[in-house]
């Protein structure tokens, strides 16, 4: 007998309950008193979850019949399905007549792509997407209801239903976001077992690309294609969120009027549907491929595919039925419109980034009061005016040891000071403008597309292959050069003792165009307040809107005319979308993306190149830098390539966008603008002017000869100088060993480093060094259809104005240039009208700096007579007040630390001297003390004033010459002959 004998009884239902709380329900008559637990409140919970039930059921279900009819109403706009073949073998425009064949009414014209059903009580617009046309099958994919993907049942194998243009076409759906899907099999064959067994196996083969409610239809008879329009009008239709938040038109008519301003602007006259929201006269619009506009006037029309038509009406009568008629029009307010502003105007000499901000006021507050509350040990007797004079023996170590530092650069995050800057100013900018020319020379190789051959091209091309392969070996790894020091080489670099937590100023020394952007203090909440904003002119609360499904003609003025006329010419074969702008999108800021490469691509795409970025309906130019993205650290790495196979972070100057929206990137192969191809997607991140992309490079260098813990190093520098310069920064080997440089050795640059362990003779010792970047302003924001619009920035001349040496050669030379040009005269002279200002600003800001280089060299001459009088130099150490310290030292044991005056010295500090005051023509009597003071206060203030001079020159040189030369206007030539 196999088993346990041992009896097992059930146990009790109360488990580890007592006595109390297992009676609580029952009420014993022995305890009238007790009162037992109540259902009342379960009840009445109950009553109210099933009434709280009941109400979300009716929310739904009134949300679903409002979608519905919205969706598929008389008053909702036409449905569009978009067509798209995918393989060569298929043909669309076929398809596209027998839909519009079946949805007509019988013996209606088929003049139009759209057509109201009365039989279906449908309205819809039949879309053909061109096969091998990327970017049309993009713009039509974007206003898609459904996109119906054909496919032929003919293909002799299972790859022939989708080709390489279809997979293409498929993976840019997918990163827009799909709508409503559906697949339409053609070329079945009569017999009706083939007809199945073909039928099964291409749903088979083309399941997996597609998502999971797609429905695929066989569209070869009439009664099929009955079928699939009665199954589309009860189809409930998805369409992507980012679509959902902004009111867009699809025109069905473009027209344009001429202005008589004569400025080249013209009035663009749009008409169609309006869809998804309210739109609103107050808004801007977006007219695709050609920028933001505002609006000055809506005319609501009557319908013209009205859904309800008589049956004994002719065809004269629905002719006149298509013809627009006027229901009444909208006007702006011009309290309420939004203003076209596109870029912010900086003030020049206001020095917003030298300027301490409100928080670094507030942390020197804090060091200020720390230091007053530091005690400090004091004779008896002594004042508090007195105590200010005498300097503790840790602050005279500090000094000392700051006096004694060597020559080197500032490393973050460590205290020790890499000492004086003993090289040239003047050498040093000039050798960073320099470089950076250099820099924009290398990052703009490939722009210019159209001046290369075809040899050069793919000369360049075959030189960015090899620079992406050896960055992908090598990361960040650059060569001292030999013929400069590398000091000046790497000026522009600092050193990080911890890239995660050394702070790093996102306000420090920005470039002049990120004075031109805007920021958000919270860019979340503005996000929330803009959408509810939106979310009230689609209720209706604004009476200066219309409502989803009107059509209307929307009258955007202010179009340049040859962009107008190119819209108009697009739009026979691209869809010409016009979409309702949020608050502040048309402000340009720093927009991030998350992006990622994608597969079909294999060149290699490098920072700052030019690309045409698609976000939502937006497309326009943009040279963006990747970054990594590092989600505890506010720093990030810069990158040079856009690596495969991960996502980055690519920072570029934009509208303002509000996400989440889409990102599609093309890219123009061998100068081809018509037929980009597919580089890289991803979405919309953030809106942040403040995000630190840092570029990191890597010294490397090799141990000559090991001792334990220490080593020779040599080949990182070249000379001595260079070994000093950058002492202070950590450097560290492959291996992972930290060490630091200790001393140089030689006349060649080698130096001896102490690390943390033994060091291997095969190892690379590595020094990493940072700098901020930045994302390339662009030039023409909208020309991606080479539809010029340039970002509304002012034209300017190149620096060629900045060195005239007198008004008088100016002004003739304008007026030899103006002589010599027969088109756009206005134009190029308010050009150097403008440019003209900006030199004037620039001139006079150099003559404040003269001006103040002589008031300090006035200040250092009467500080040098003050100094010669007392017979002091920076070290004495004499005391104004020697009496007391005298009278005090009798009185202790101990003797005190003496305060030091460095000028004063041993002359009486009370001595009255005649001086001049700052900035006036009167004498006065002071004291020694007091005339120094003010002089040497007096010197800090031009100081700093010199700087921000400085700055701004700097500043105002870059962002002329920038502009470059007016190549189509002027010849070379010329150019070099008026630069003196």
């Amino acid at each position: 007998m196999v088993g346990s004998r041992v009896q097992v009884n059930k146990a009790h239902k109360s488990r580890y309950a007592s006595k109390s709380s297992r009676d609580i329900h029952r009420t014993f008559g022995a305890d009238k008193t007790r009162i037992a637990k109540s259902n009342n409140v379960i009840k009445g919970t109950r009553a109210a979850r099933i009434k709280w039930s009941k109400m979300m059921r009716d929310q739904k279900r009134a949300a679903v019949l409002k979608e519905k009819r919205a969706t598929g109403g008389s008053s909702s706009p036409p449905r569009v399905i978009v067509l798209f073949g995918l393989s060569a073998s298929v043909n669309v425009k076929a398809l596209a007549q027998d839909l519009l064949m079946v949805l007509s009414p019988e013996g209606a014209l088929q003049k139009f792509n759209t057509v109201a059903s009365p039989n279906y009580k449908l309205r819809t617009t039949v879309l053909e997407a061109p096969y091998g046309d990327l970017l049309s099958c993009m713009e039509m994919a974007k206003v898609a209801d459904l996109i119906a993907f054909v496919s032929s049942a003919s293909a002799i194998h299972d790859d022939d239903y989708i080709d390489e243009f279809g997979n293409r076409c498929l993976s840019v759906f997918r990163a827009l976001g799909l709508p409503s899907t559906a697949v339409l099999i053609r070329d079945l064959p009569v017999d009706t077992k083939k007809r199945h067994d073909l039928k099964k196996s291409c749903t088979l083969s083309l399941a997996s690309h597609f998502p999971e409610d797609c429905k695929f239809y066989p569209v070869d008879t009439k009664d099929e294609l009955h079928k699939f329009i009665w199954l589309f009008k009860e189809q409930r239709l998805s369409v992507p969120h980012w679509r959902s938040q902004r009111p867009y038109l699809v025109a069905h008519e473009v027209h344009l009027v001429a202005g008589d301003s004569g400025e080249g602007n013209c009035m663009l006259l749009l008409s169609g549907y309006v869809r998804a929201r309210g739109l609103s006269v107050n808004q801007l619009v977006h007219v695709s491929g050609a920028g933001d506009f505002q609006l000055s006037k809506i005319d609501v029309l009557r319908d013209p595919f009205p859904i309800n038509i008589r049956k004994n009406q002719d065809l004269m009568d629905v002719e006149a039925a298509l013809e627009a008629q006027v229901l009444h029009s909208l006007l702006p307010e011009p309290s309420k419109q939004e203003p076209l502003i596109v870029e912010n105007v900086p003030d020049p000499l206001a020095g917003e980034q030298t300027w301490p901000t409100e928080e670094e006021m507030a942390e020197a507050a804090n060091m200020n009061r720390e230091k007053s509350l530091r005690k400090k040990t004091l004779p008896r007797g002594t004042s508090e005016y007195q105590a200010a004079w005498i300097v503790e023996e840790t602050d005279d170590e500090e000094s000392e040891s700051y006096e004694h530092t060597g020559d080197g650069m500032v490393l973050e995050g460590q205290d020790e000071p890499f000492g004086e800057e003993e090289a040239s100013g003047s050498e040093l900018d000039e050798y960073q403008m320099g470089e950076t020319d250099r820099e924009t020379e290398a990052d703009t190789l490939m722009t210019d597309g159209e001046t290369l051959t075809r040899e050069q091209i793919e000369d360049e091309i075959r030189k960015m292959k090899t620079a992406h392969a050896v960055d992908e070996e090598f990361p960040d790894e650059v060569e001292t050069p030999l013929d400069v020091p590398a000091r000046k080489r790497f000026a522009k670099y600092r050193g990080l003792k911890s890239f995660r937590t050394s702070s790093w100023d996102p306000k420090e020394s920005l470039p002049f165009d990120f004075a031109r952007t805007f920021a958000f203090d919270n860019f979340s909440r503005t996000q929330k307040h803009v959408l509810a904003k939106a979310l009230e002119v689609d209720q209706g609360i604004e009476h200066e809107c219309v409502a989803a499904g009107s059509y209307v003609r929307l009258h955007i003025k202010k179009v340049p005319l040859d962009v107008a006329s190119k819209l108009c010419g697009a739009s026979r074969n691209l869809p010409v979308v016009a979409c309702g702008l949020l608050q502040h999108e048309s402000r340009m800021s720093v927009l991030h993306f998350s992006i990622k490469k994608h597969d079909s691509y294999e060149s290699p795409i490098k920072s700052k190149e030019a690309l045409v970025f698609n976000v939502g309906f937006r497309r326009f130019s943009a040279r963006p830098i990747f970054s990594t993205d590092n989600i505890n650290s506010d720093k990030h790495k810069m990158e040079r390539f856009l690596h495969a196979g991960r996502f980055s972070i690519a920072s570029v100057y934009a509208p303002i966008s509000f996400p989440p929206l889409p990102l599609i990137v093309l890219k123009s192969e061998h100068g081809d603008a018509h037929a980009p191809a597919i580089a890289a997607f991803g979405s919309l991140r953030s809106v942040d002017p403040d995000r630190i992309m840092l570029k990191k490079i890597i010294l490397t260098g090799y141990p000559q000869r090991v001792s334990k813990l220490k080593a020779t190093v040599r080949f990182m520098f070249h000379n001595p100088e260079d070994v000093r310069w950058f002492k202070p920064v950590e450097v560290w080997t492959k291996c992972g060993r930290r060490g630091r440089v200790k001393e140089p050795v030689g006349t060649h640059g080698a130096m001896k480093c102490v690390f943390n362990g033994v060091v291997q003779q095969h190892d690379t010792v590595c020094m990493s060094l940072y700098k901020r970047s930045y994302p390339k302003w662009p030039d023409h924001l909208y020309n991606c259809l080479g539809l010029s619009s340039a970002v509304r920035r002012v034209p300017c001349c190149p620096v060629i104005f900045l060195r005239f040496r007198s008004e008088i050669l100016l002004k003739a030379i304008v007026q030899w240039l103006l002589l010599r040009m027969d088109d756009g005269m206005k134009e190029f002279q308010q050009m150097l009208i403008e440019v003209e200002t900006e030199a004037e600003h620039l001139l006079l800001a150099r003559h404040q700096m003269v001006e103040n280089d002589r008031i300090r060299n006035a200040n250092r001459e009467a500080m040098t007579g003050l100094r010669r009088k007392a017979k002091t130099t920076k070290s004495s150490v004499p005391t104004p007040f020697e009496s007391i310290m005298k009278e005090v030292e009798r009185s202790e044991s101990k003797t005190l630390v003496k305060e030091i005056c460095k000028t004063c010295g041993n002359h009486d500090a009370k001595e009255h001297t005649w001086m001049m005051l700052p900035g006036s023509d009167i004498f006065a009597r002071v004291p020694f003390h007091a005339a120094h003071a003010i002089l040497e206060k007096d010197q800090e203030r031009l100081d700093y004033e010199a700087k921000k001079l400085q700055s701004y020159v700097k500043e105002k040189s870059f962002s002329i010459s920038e502009k470059g030369a007016l190549s189509d206007k002027i010849s070379p030539g010329i150019v070099r002959f008026m630069v003196t």
